[in-house]
């Protein structure tokens, strides 16, 4: 039974992550070496378990609230964990290492789980003495909003490590569903592909970023506008699962990234965010 998760990374998908599994009474451990990411990670948790008390400590400690979540800066301490769900950025290297590294550190028992949106889940359960117990776990951005996760198994994925998994994600309150091991997924298989062809028609003068995005939202009825999306998700982010997907990106696109023009967490994309 799944009862402690380790959270690799405390960047937004991390927290997030962390935040519903809290919410969900686990026991959460985090692993952030970064003491910037980890201050910025404790006011956010801070604020969301404990909104009465937001103003009252120049340190926040999110130890109390609905769950319990700890920070660490050594990865050989998440050991008691019986979940790990890592949520590094997008490359493929930087996450095989690391699993590689959890699968050293574990229990034998504890299940190994990527929030990678695109990278294959048996390439990285390849690298790690037990394939079976390795799934992706594809949590939507913002992860507190957003109620699905994709469960991915890999081609060595255990019944046993799908149906815990499955559980622990309808446990924090999301809708899962489960897609076959191919690049994109079942989301990002769609939406990539949307999300390059706005890029297309802003980079043909089809329409202004507006009229695209409005377009979209009224016409197929979708919360958000795709290059909208696009700056949320981090354009970086979409060239990477773009070229994943075996996609050519959008010129435009590229050249925004090339530019540092990275969405909303570098306060300009598309849109301007300062």
């Amino acid at each position: 039974m799944i009862k402690h998760i380790g959270i690799i990374g405390a960047g937004q998908m991390g927290a997030g992550i962390a935040l519903v599994a809290a919410h969900a009474e686990f026991q959460v451990s985090i692993y952030e070496p970064l003491e910037k990411a980890q201050e910025k990670a404790k006011a956010y948790f801070n604020k969301k378990l404990n909104p009465t008390h937001e103003d009252l400590t120049p340190n926040p400690s999110p130890e109390t609230g609905e769950g319990k979540i700890k920070f660490y800066k050594q990865l050989e301490e998440l050991k008691p964990c019986d979940l790990f769900i890592e949520a590094i950025p997008e490359q493929e290297n930087l996450k095989k290492d690391l699993f590689k590294k959890l699968d050293s550190i574990s229990k034998p028992e504890a299940i190994l789980a990527s929030n990678t949106s695109s990278i294959s889940i048996t390439k990285l359960g390849a690298v790690t003495n037990n394939p079976e117990r390795v799934i992706g776990m594809h949590f939507m951005n913002p992860v507190p909003a957003m109620k699905l996760v994709e469960l991915i198994r890999g081609l060595q994925t255990s019944d046993a490590t799908y149906t815990q998994v499955k559980s622990t994600a309808e446990k924090m309150g999301k809708v899962t569903t489960t897609s076959r091991d191919i690049p994109g997924f079942i989301a990002n298989r769609i939406l990539m592909p949307m999300i390059n062809e706005a890029f297309y028609a802003l980079y043909e003068n089809l329409a202004s970023p507006e009229d695209i995005d409005l377009t979209l939202k009224l016409g197929a009825n979708h919360p958000m506008g795709p290059l909208t999306l696009a700056d949320f998700i981090g354009l970086d982010t979409c060239v990477s699962i773009l070229e994943i997907m075996d996609k050519k990106p959008c010129p435009l696109l590229k050249q925004y990234v090339d530019a540092g023009w990275l969405g909303k967490k570098s306060g300009r994309g598309v849109f301007s965010y300062v």
